[in-house]
Formats: structure tokens, C-alpha cells, sequence
């Protein structure tokens, strides 16, 4: 490339001169820019005419071309990397070895270079009148449109500015620990797949095999992070949901997922099909509509009742794709700023599909996509936490083998949260530290400090939470010795006298990670443990005391929340501790526990009562008993306070029915008949 390209290219060009916003914002109308081409054309074979480069350099006419096809460049700043680079490749002022090169020709093309010298010097100035001719066209368009696209550049400023408020505060929210946001918190798109996970430990082609997708008969799908759609699933169509902005505030957007009408009146059918305790209304139901969430959800629980694994999990899967094709444009999984409402019904199914989806990658062999999941449900309240992830997060972590994550989420949310009194984190730190001392490429000098931490945590948890330990040897199928079986502190006293919240929590950890305790290094490390332990507890140490008196005051009863938590786990240990009011009322899986105070956008209208023609003979008979029964309608409208007060008393009769009768069940003693020794009486006479 000749020099006069290069100087131009360089800095005679308008993509070196100082931008401006008017200028950016908006271009040349196609009218103008055929006229300025216009000109500079004239401009340059008037230049050409004057000097007259002679015929003999047929490399410089090759490059002439070149630098009009590169006038036609959209990105300015293309142009200029292109030429720096061209630059810094022959530039004869860069590279010495050129310099030899044209040393040896320097005298025979000293005429050549001059009327190079003399086309370049008229060339620039016939560029600086085009580019003031421009600018002045540039300017008039921009002050007569300013007006015009005022109010347009003003609501793109406001959208970056509040982009950037959120990705600056998604690193120092307070409402998911502050600073842990990035370190603990933070979640990734690659590892919400599964695959990421097995390619590491089976490799990619173990993994893929013939998963390879092909090009005939290919079906498109949207690109989604959470799922990968089937062939197999139904043709997709948007089946009614939708999510809107409510509020952003300091950078926390809050969403919510809304129902139209066609698809409430769906929800309406399912409700009926529930009602009815039929499956397969709920299968003929999702014929007609493939992507209901609350359908999906429920019959996922009957395929996994029947032990169908794989249906339930792609019917989850399902629900997962649903949802995030109708994500709002704001809405993100990775940022930690996006927040959901519980308390709306609308957002429950979500939840509940993020949480069943990480159990089964939990037992598919994924903890860390399993993790990765728990954070974002997570983060999607982390104040009121809703399904009490914070009980299950340190076994995902144990399981990952993330044990500075684990211990960095302690010290960070011990501040606020307290986590140092739920049994799961007292005992999962300590096992952290422990698993930490036991790395062989630790310092002999940090190993040792590890242990420490571990044997004070773990004494710690111990003292504050004694029912632990004999359940956790019981189901490890290891026999205690007799000094700690038949002591006060840890024999069967320590299980009657817990509150029944630290009971409910205590069983609920036990029955979720007593598989971590069953190495042989660690049941040793609980062993001396247990006996340091024994030892304080004979010495009167002033922590049994105080950890005594913590445990009588606190864990009267456990928030709703963690019942909640407890029936999705089902682990029958923690399950078996919830109290009556928990079940006694009807649980629904597509929507257990709801809370008390929900916000609920659409009701449910009223269903036309049944005939009696079409109820049960028994059922018939029980309604009969009502004063205000009528075989042909039913009960009147105006009698349904007099209904349901007499309801309840029949309620209450059949109660006191059922005690006495279990008394007299109960008091009942049969007395053998006397028997007289007769010698004489054959033993093969019937009585």
C-alpha cells in the first residue's frame, strides 16, 4: 500500500474527528449521500487529470480501487482498526526490514514519489471541503429532528440509566447479603445444564453420543437457559401467561406473571379435575392444552407416585420451557435483582417447578447444577424465602464439594440471619471445615488450623442441639457405646424434652444428610467429639447451661415456611413431626400451603350446585338429616348459615361419637371361663 493511502487512512479521514451525538443519532438521507459521492468523484478525477500518475505503477490503480470499496464501510471504526493493523504491517516508518527492501529502488522512483507527494497534498484538501459540506448538511438535519426525537432519546437515556443502576446494584443488593452476591450467590448460565455438569465428569462424548442434532427434519425451537426443548413435546403455543414489571426500586425489579382469560378458564377446568380425584381428567385436560402449568405440575406427581421418573421429570422440564418463553425483557436469571411474589398465586407454580426440577437433578447425580438452581430460587425472595432454601442449601454444597462457598454464606449471613441456630448450618460448617483439613495440598500449619475450627464448631453444635446425634448414629446403622447411650445429655431425655420446631428442623436434617456422615474419617472425628462433649458436660461448663436455656425459650413453633419446606422434601423422619394443623387440612401439589395473606387477582366463580339425583346413596342420607334438606334443589340459599352451623354440629356429635366408642373399645376385658383339672378328661376332647 502506497503512503498516500496510509496518510489517508490515517488521519485524514472522518472517522478519526471528534464524534458527536447529533451525528450518531442520525445518518444522511440516501439523496445526500449520492450527491456527496457525487462530488468526490468529480473531486478525484479532476486530481488524477492534474497529476497523472504514469501508467507504469499498476499496483497504485489496484489500490485506488480498494480505497473506494472500503468508503463503503458501515462501522467507521472498522476502517480504522484495518488500516492501524495494515499500517503496523507495512508501514516502511515501522518495519526496518521493508526499509532495506525499497532502500535499493529509492533512486530510480524519486519521480514517482513526488507527484505522490503532489496528488496526496491536493487529494486531503479536496477531503477537508467534502467533510465541511457535510458537516453543514449534518448539523441542519440534526437541529430541525431534535425536537422532533427529543422525547425518544430521553426515554432511551432513562432505560440505560436504569440498566446500569441494576448492574451496578446487583453486586451490592442487601437483601441476598451484599457483597456475597458476586462470590456466593451469584448464578451462571452454563451451569443451570445439566450437561455442563456430566460432560465433566463422563465427558462430552459419553454424554452427547448420538445426540447430535440433525439437519433434516429439524424442529425450531426458542433458545432457552433453564431447558432444552424436545422433539417429542407438542408444537408450542403461548399458552395465556405473561409477565409485567410492578415496581423497580434501587435496582431490584419486581415481576409478577399474569393469567388472561383464556387461560384462567382453563385454570377453572383444572380445579374441577383436582376436585374430581380422577388422573386422567388432568390427562385429557392436557391434551387440549400442552403447556397448562398447574397440569404439568400435578400429573408430574402421579407419574412420580407410579414411579415413572422420567415422565414426571419432562413434564416439569415442560412447565420450565412455558415459563421462561413468557420472561419479560428485564427479567433475569443471573443477576439477582429480579424479584417474584410468593404471595400471588400466579408466581407459586414457578417456584414450585424450580424446586422439583432441582430435586430431581439432585438425585440424577447434578449437586452443582442442583446448587445453582437453589440459589436462584433463592434470590427470587430472599427475604421472606417462601420454600426455606436455606435448609437445603448447605447439603447442595456439601454435596458440590464447595466448601469455602458454604463457609463464606455463613459468615456473611450470620450477621442478619442467624444462621448459627438452624442445625443444619452448625453442623454443615463444622463438616467444612473438616473436609478443609483434610486436603493434601494445604500447608501442614493450615491443616491444622482447619481441624480446630472444625472440633470447636462441631463441640458447639453438639452442646446446642444434642437430639441430633442419636438419630444420626441410627440411621448410619452405627451402635453408640453404652457411656453416651445411657447418658442424661444424650439418651432418650434429649429427644422428649425438644420444642417441636427443633424437633421438626432436627429430624428434617438428620433424614437429608446422614449419607455425608457415614465415612469412616468422620465418624472417627465425631467420636472424639462426642466424648470432649461428655467431658464439658460432667465439668459444668457454662455454654451447656446457656445453650439449655437458648433452646427452652426459642423453637416454640416452626414459621409456615418450613412446613412447607417439609412436605415438598418428603423425608417421612421430618414428616412425622408436623403438627396437626398441618395434616389435617387438604394439600394440594400444585399449590401446598398456601399462604394466609395472598394477593389473588381472579376468583373462582361459583359453581351450580349439584342435583341429588347425581350424589351417593350415603351422601344423600347424611344430607337428609339437615331440616332444610329439599330432594329436588338442593339447599336454599337463604338457609346456608343455619346449613353450615348445623354442619358443624354433626361434625362434632360424630367426633364424640368416635371417642366414646374408642373408650368402650378400649375398657373392654374378657374373662376365660374357669377350668376345672379333671384327670379323667381325654386330651383330644373339645372344650
Amino acid at each position: 500500500m502506497s503512503t498516500r493511502a496510509l496518510r489517508r487512512l490515517k488521519g485524514k479521514q472522518r472517522g478519526q474527528e471528534a464524534l458527536d451525538v447529533g451525528v450518531l443519532s442520525l445518518g444522511d438521507s440516501p439523496e445526500e449521500q449520492a450527491e456527496a459521492e457525487v462530488e468526490e468523484e468529480q473531486l478525484d478525477t479532476a486530481n488524477v487529470a492534474k497529476v497523472s500518475p504514469p501508467p507504469s505503477s499498476k499496483g497504485s490503480s489496484r489500490k485506488g480501487k480498494k480505497n473506494k470499496a472500503e468508503k463503503n464501510f458501515s462501522n467507521i471504526y472498522e476502517l480504522i482498526c484495518d488500516a492501524e493493523n495494515e499500517a503496523e504491517k507495512v508501514s516502511p516508518d515501522e518495519d526496518p526490514e521493508s526499509n532495506k527492501g525499497r532502500a535499493t529502488r529509492k533512486n530510480d522512483n524519486k519521480d514517482v514519489e513526488n507527484q505522490d507527494q503532489k496528488y496526496d497534498e491536493e487529494s486531503t484538501k479536496s477531503g477537508e471541503r467534502l467533510k465541511k459540506k457535510k458537516k453543514k448538511k449534518k448539523t441542519k438535519m440534526t437541529s430541525e429532528d431534535g425536537q422532533v426525537n427529543g422525547a425518544a432519546t430521553e426515554n432511551i437515556d432513562l432505560l440505560l440509566e436504569n440498566l446500569e443502576q441494576s448492574n451496578s446494584m446487583s453486586l451490592q443488593s442487601e437483601d441476598c447479603g451484599g457483597s456475597i452476591r458476586r462470590s456466593v450467590l451469584h448464578v451462571e448460565h452454563r451451569n443451570l445444564n445439566p450437561e455442563t455438569e456430566l460432560k465433566r465428569y463422563f465427558g462430552a462424548r459419553a454424554v452427547l453420543g448420538d445426540q447430535r442434532p440433525r439437519q433434516r427434519n429439524r424442529h425450531f425451537h426458542r433458545s432457552t437457559w433453564m431447558t432444552s426443548p424436545k422433539d417429542s413435546w407438542p408444537r408450542f403455543s403461548r399458552p395465556g401467561i405473561s409477565m409485567t414489571l410492578l415496581d423497580s426500586k434501587n435496582g431490584v425489579h419486581c415481576f409478577t406473571f399474569e393469567h388472561n382469560r383464556d387461560y384462567q378458564q382453563v385454570q377453572f377446568k383444572f380445579l374441577e379435575a383436582v376436585e374430581s380425584m380422577d388422573p386422567n381428567n388432568i390427562v385429557a385436560l392436557l391434551q387440549l392444552n400442552p403447556y397448562h402449568i398447574d397440569s404439568l405440575l400435578q400429573l408430574s406427581d402421579v407419574c412420580r407416585i407410579q414411579e415413572d421418573q422420567e415422565m414426571a421429570r419432562d413434564l416439569i422440564e415442560r412447565a420450565l420451557y412455558s415459563f421462561e418463553c413468557a420472561f419479560h425483557p428485564l427479567f433475569s436469571l443471573t443477576s439477582g435483582t429480579s424479584r417474584l411474589d410468593y404471595l400471588r398465586p400466579e408466581n407459586r407454580a414457578f417456584y414450585l417447578a424450580l424446586y422439583k426440577h432441582m430435586m430431581f437433578l439432585e438425585k440424577r447425580g447434578c449437586p452443582r447444577t442442583a446448587l445453582e438452581y437453589s440459589k436462584l430460587i433463592l434470590c427470587l425472595d430472599p427475604d421472606a424465602d417462601p420454600l426455606c432454601m436455606l435448609l437445603l442449601i448447605d447439603f447442595l454444597m456439601l454435596r458440590s464439594r464447595e466448601y469455602k462457598s458454604l463457609l463464606q454464606l455463613y459468615q456473611d449471613w450470620e450477621e442478619h440471619r442467624n444462621l448459627s441456630q438452624l442445625p443444619n448450618f452448625a453442623f454443615s460448617c463444622a463438616l467444612c471445615h473438616f473436609h478443609l483439613s483434610q486436603q493434601e495440598d494445604l500447608d501442614p500449619e493450615e491443616s491444622d488450623k482447619q481441624r480446630r475450627h472444625a472440633d470447636q464448631m462441631l463441640q458447639s453444635a453438639l452442646i446446642m442441639f444434642p437430639g441430633v446425634l442419636m438419630p444420626l448414629l441410627d440411621l448410619c446403622t452405627v451402635q453408640p457405646d453404652s457411656a453416651v447411650s445411657s447418658h442424661s445429655f444424650f439418651g432418650p431425655k434429649s429427644q422428649i424434652g425438644q420444642p417441636p420446631a427443633l424437633a421438626e428442623l432436627t429430624a428434617l436434617y438428620v433424614g437429608r444428610t446422614y449419607s455425608l456422615w457415614k465415612e469412616a474419617a468422620v465418624m472417627l472425628w465425631l467420636e472424639e467429639s462426642v466424648k470432649e462433649v461428655l467431658r464439658r458436660v460432667d465439668a459444668k461448663d457454662a455454654l451447656v447451661e446457656d445453650c439449655q436455656n437458648k433452646r427452652k425459650q426459642r423453637y416454640q413453633s416452626a414459621p409456615r415456611n418450613i412446613h412447607r419446606h417439609v412436605l415438598l422434601s418428603e423425608i417421612k423422619e421430618a414428616s412425622s413431626t408436623l403438627p396437626l394443623e398441618v395434616t389435617t387440612q387438604p394439600l394440594m401439589g400444585f399449590d401446598p400451603l398456601p399462604p394466609l395473606d395472598s394477593v389473588i387477582s381472579y376468583t373462582r366463580p361459583e359453581r351450580q350446585q349439584v342435583g341429588a339425583s347425581n350424589e351417593s346413596t350415603l351422601s344423600l342420607f347424611f344430607r337428609s338429616l339437615l331440616p332444610n334438606f329439599n330432594i329436588q334443589g338442593g339447599l336454599r340459599q337463604e338457609d346456608d348459615m343455619e346449613v353450615a352451623r348445623a354442619g358443624q354440629e354433626l361434625n362434632q356429635e360424630v367426633n364424640r361419637l368416635m371417642v366414646a366408642m374408642r373408650d368402650m373399645l378400649a375398657n373392654i376385658r374378657f374373662q376365660e371361663p374357669p377350668r376345672e383339672d379333671n384327670p379323667y378328661r381325654d386330651e383330644d376332647e373339645w372344650d
